[in-house]
């Protein structure tokens, strides 16, 4: 898949820079939306001018950017706010201030930004970033909890860390790849928060079988399609559990504030599934898990010339399949199945055999697809085997289009 490929790709977003230090960090989210082909948009405030210059972000996007001194130049034959609101299909606003914060629960108007959002009517994505006092005042967290209750509005978390005054606290502003993926999340769900009120269970990665404390029996899986659902799930609205399994810290560092429940063999992970499956609505059991143990395990590394020849193996647990037996007429269970040669017949099989709702087949023996790589292709099979091919594209977007199916079933 080509970066003109991309879901975003042709998508109109609006990208609003608020006064900050933290403004620098939109440079690469810019660079990054304009390699995968997406139509921008640039506002900045007289503020942000300070930190960050015109100059910088119109030559990332290849765009003009807008300053509040094009907003009263009746230069435009439509009124410069209006153009812009009706254009977008997503407005980010990044840095958010605690004044912006402010104007936008009260509704006031002042500036382009501002006069944009009250003329637009798509969703908008904020990242506040500020110091940590600041952030903490009272009137700051009254006015973002009432953020929180208006539907167009998606609200980044603030994280933790070195701010530029040298405290060390909350306020600092999202990831330029946090930001980007709740981009594409909020693109792919059109700013829906369908999830809300629903408990959501993801297993995700690999199970290790261990041989002795230096060998194992595993599988190449990443747990990137864990971590798409998770997002996914999130900012749809969802309350969700990751249970992940040996999934790399930098991938786990990209999850909004979700429970993540770390487990490495399948004895581990079975665990963490059945304590937490009562409570969920929605299941995706999106872990390669191991199907076999050794019988014996050694506590002690053993030497080349210990080694078995014949390494004597036993079953491991089908999760699934045993979750599927105490489901639930409320709840919903979806499986995968990553394949090599025919992907549907072995899918089609475990759907019945496990007692799935759905399940996504999906092949891991063709470029773009399968294992560690940050695309993917599917077939998802429902309960009565209608299927549904979901084309190469971004693990996110396949997450969001599992969703969409199991929301519609």
């Amino acid at each position: 898949m080509t970066n003109h490929d991309h879901p975003l790709s042709r998508k109109n977003i609006l990208i609003c820079v608020g006064g900050g230090i933290a403004a620098y960090k939109v440079c690469e989210v810019i660079s990054q939306l304009y390699k995968w082909g997406v139509n921008l948009e640039i506002i900045l405030t007289d503020s942000a001018q300070k930190f960050i210059t015109p100059l910088t972000l119109s030559t990332l996007a290849r765009k003009s950017a807008y300053t509040d001194r094009d907003f009263w130049q009746p230069v435009y034959s439509r009124p410069l706010h209006i153009t812009l609101g009706e254009w977008a299909d997503l407005m980010v606003i990044a840095p958010l201030t605690a004044n912006t914060l402010g104007k936008l629960v009260y509704g006031l108007a002042d500036n382009l930004l501002t006069n944009t959002i009250l003329a637009s009517t798509c969703p908008i994505i904020v990242a506040p970033a500020m110091n940590t006092q600041m952030w903490l005042q009272k009137s700051v967290q009254d006015n973002w909890q009432k953020l929180h209750r208006d539907s167009r509005y998606h609200l980044l978390h603030t994280n933790t860390g070195l701010l530029a005054c040298d405290q060390v606290g909350k306020g600092r502003m999202a990831e330029a790849k946090e930001i980007l993926i709740s981009i594409e999340s909020i693109i792919s769900s059109q700013g829906k928060r369908d999830l809300v009120g629903k408990n959501i269970l993801i297993s995700g990665g690999n199970t290790r079988e261990y041989i002795d404390p230096v060998r194992f029996i595993g599988n190449p899986a990443t747990g990137k399609m864990g971590i798409a659902l998770a997002n996914a799930c999130y900012y749809r609205g969802g309350k969700v559990t990751l249970v992940a399994g040996n999934i790399n810290s930098q991938l786990l560092q990209q999850l909004p504030p979700i429970q993540i429940i770390s487990v490495t063999t399948a004895e581990e992970m079975e665990s963490a599934m059945m304590s937490n499956f009562s409570q969920a609505d929605i299941t995706y059991m999106a872990a390669a898990v191991a199907d076999v143990k050794p019988c014996n395990y050694s506590s002690q590394k053993l030497s080349k010339q210990s080694l078995p020849s014949n390494l004597k193996l036993e079953q491991v647990n089908d999760i699934v399949a045993k979750l599927g037996e105490i489901k639930q007429p409320t709840q919903k269970l979806i499986g995968f199945a990553a394949q090599t040669g025919d992907i549907l017949t072995p899918a089609k099989e475990k759907l019945q055999r496990k007692k799935l709702d759905a399940i996504v087949a999906n092949p891991i023996d063709k470029d773009n697809a399968g294992f560690a790589t940050d695309t993917n292709e599917a077939i998802l099979i429902d309960r009565q085997e209608q299927q549904t091919i979901i084309e190469t594209t971004t693990k996110l977007t396949l997450a969001h289009h599992i969703i969409n199916k199991t929301l519609e079933n």
